[in-house]
């Protein structure tokens, strides 16, 4: 069996104790995290080996963006990808060398800005457009694979705290629910998270930090996901959503996934 974990982490340097925090308590073999904001010499590599994770794929820049998958179990980095186009560190896949070469793609989508159209908003069209340059890359898989991190984008009803509410704003739009179809429809991925919690029930992973008390409101959106190759999805045989990660100390605006595989 392998767990593997996602959690964009929102400066991972800063988030260091929570992150220790949800180690100790779950022990994940894998650990994906998005926005790490540091550049990759200033990675926290000594404080995850204390925790017995000596193997790292870290895809860094300065103060923004970046991905970092860290493991107790060996690992290759297998892949990095500029989905934008523009030399962000956005994406990291790495092998997993004892777990039948399972493949693990670590990715960050851009959020897309306010407006949702790209005549108006740059940023925008950059999202879709890094959607479909994903889109023409997995049609391309033959390989068992995992793709796991922030997807900015909540696509079911059940996804976000008010579906008529949302529908005009970014993450939650026809367009961009339309465009993620498409890019599963490529390699036919599974979405492990709902799954194992099947809609219409709610399935939030992310809550703004604007709100003044993020659980009595609990306007939350499903921006991560865990996706698996068709073969893969077979060997699923548990997923976890670690709300209460919200609640701590200086938390992320994310809470972390678990997925467990019988490999």
């Amino acid at each position: 069996m392998v767990s593997i974990a996602t959690w964009n982490i929102n400066s991972v340097r800063l988030r260091m104790p929570i992150v220790e925090r949800f180690i100790k308590e779950q022990a994940p073999d894998v650990l994906c995290l998005q926005e790490i904001k540091c550049q990759e010499h200033q990675f926290p590599y000594e404080a995850f080996r204390e925790l017995g994770y000596e193997h790292f794929a870290v895809h860094g820049q300065k103060g923004y963006h970046g991905v970092a998958t860290v493991a107790k179990t060996p690992l290759r980095e297998f892949s990095r990808h500029d989905w934008q186009d523009n030399g962000e560190a956005r994406h990291v896949g790495v092998e997993l060398t004892e777990h039948q070469r399972m493949i693990v793609e670590n990715v960050y989508v851009p959020a897309g800005g306010d407006e949702p159209n790209r005549e108006v908003n740059p940023k925008f069209g950059q999202k879709l457009d890094f959607l479909e340059r994903m889109t023409r890359w997995a049609d391309a898989i033959d390989r068992p694979t995992l793709i796991v991190g922030d997807f900015n984008i909540a696509p079911l009803e059940s996804d976000v705290w008010n579906h008529k509410q949302l529908l005009k704003v970014v993450s939650h739009t026809p367009v961009e629910v339309e465009t993620l179809q498409r890019f599963m429809d490529a390699h036919g991925w599974s979405d492990i998270g709902r799954e194992h919690i099947k809609a219409p029930e709610r399935y939030y992973s992310w809550w703004s930090y604007r709100a003044k008390d993020w659980k009595a409101n609990d306007r939350g959106r499903r921006l991560d996901h865990m996706w698996a190759s068709p073969e893969l999805a077979k060997q699923a045989t548990g997923h976890s959503v670690h709300e209460y990660a919200r609640d701590w100390e200086k938390p992320s605006d994310h809470v972390p996934l678990v997925t467990e595989f019988t490999l």
